[in-house]
């Protein structure tokens, strides 16, 4: 079983803008004052350059056009509504948005067995958002794929019941935990756990300080040390600069790659980078338009493709 992978996919956005069905309770979205088409032409222009140093460093990137219609301002993001495992399942999620579940496509599951990859089932969630529950993929779950360990900070996008259904078919031991940020005086519930934390094959970037619960934050540290994790704790200002949305891959001659945005790794210091840097090659590309209106960053633009060949 392997932590990482070589080959991810990608969204190229059309109509990238501010989600306003997404913007109730994600806290990291700004709203920039520009027109939409400035502000989708920009994005595309990091979307592209994103692509351009992945390549570069050998990851295997599948790009999919998003499509003009329907609208789907949050396309960029995939691994929000897809997972792909090495058994040969596909997961698929219900989204709390309503305009983000017209990002589910089949014929993305056609273009990668396309190129050769082995779909054998599809896990479908999607019926529990007619009972108003959410579990948005990787950015609701964290996955420790090797140590078959499943984080999940509990949120109005990830259901605690859904999440422990996910961790009964797919056999991973849930770690469920509450996660905050400081909104104007009060502390809520972030959106995904994949801003406050990134998991790779022997480190873990985590906002501790945002796991208020003093029990809850013993147990997700515990059981990072116990399975060989070195913790690296990032803060909340670190955070809100996407440190937290960081992804491992592969690149070439089985290069282990850290993929970050710009705005993270200038927020790290020279410690937490020295502390990366002893593992894996650190990647990072400006993404100052889709973090400021999308709310996501690298993280949440990678789909990470495990399945078998065929």
């Amino acid at each position: 079983m392997m932590q990482i992978t070589n080959t991810i996919l990608m969204i190229r956005p059309v109509n990238f803008r501010m989600n306003e069905q997404t913007a109730v309770n994600n806290y990291f979205m700004e709203d920039l004052d520009e027109k939409n088409n400035q502000i989708n032409l920009k994005a595309q222009g990091e979307f592209d350059a994103f692509v351009t140093k992945l390549k570069s460093a050998g990851v295997n990137v599948i790009v999919v056009n998003d499509t003009e219609v329907p609208d789907t301002p949050d396309s960029i993001f995939p691994n929000n509504w897809i997972s792909f495992h090495a058994n040969g399942t596909v997961g698929v999620y219900p989204m709390f948005a309503e305009n983000r579940r017209n990002e589910r496509r089949e014929d993305i599951l056609e273009i990668l067995e396309e190129q050769g990859f082995l779909i054998k089932n599809i896990m479908d969630y999607t019926a529990a958002e007619e009972e108003g529950l959410f579990l948005e993929g990787t950015g609701s779950i964290i996955l420790d794929r090797v140590n078959q360990k499943a984080y999940c900070a509990l949120s109005e996008r990830a259901a605690e019941e859904l999440f422990i259904e996910f961790c009964e078919d797919f056999d991973f031991m849930p770690v469920i935990f509450t996660a905050n940020q400081s909104v104007d005086g009060k502390r809520l519930p972030i959106y995904h756990t994949n801003v406050m934390m990134a998991l790779g094959e022997d480190l873990a970037v985590i906002c501790l300080d945002s796991i208020d619960d003093k029990k809850e934050r013993k147990l997700v540290m515990d059981n990072l040390r116990n399975d060989g994790k070195e913790i690296i704790a990032i803060s909340e200002q670190q955070m809100h600069n996407f440190a937290g949305n960081m992804l491992e891959v592969l690149g070439k001659d089985e290069k282990r790659l850290l993929v970050m945005s710009s705005a993270a790794f200038k927020s790290l210091d020279d410690s937490q980078i020295a502390l990366i840097q002893k593992r894996c090659k650190i990647v990072h590309s400006p993404l100052d338009t889709i973090e400021a209106c999308g709310g996501g960053s690298a993280r949440c633009m990678m789909a990470e493709v495990f399945l078998p060949k065929g």
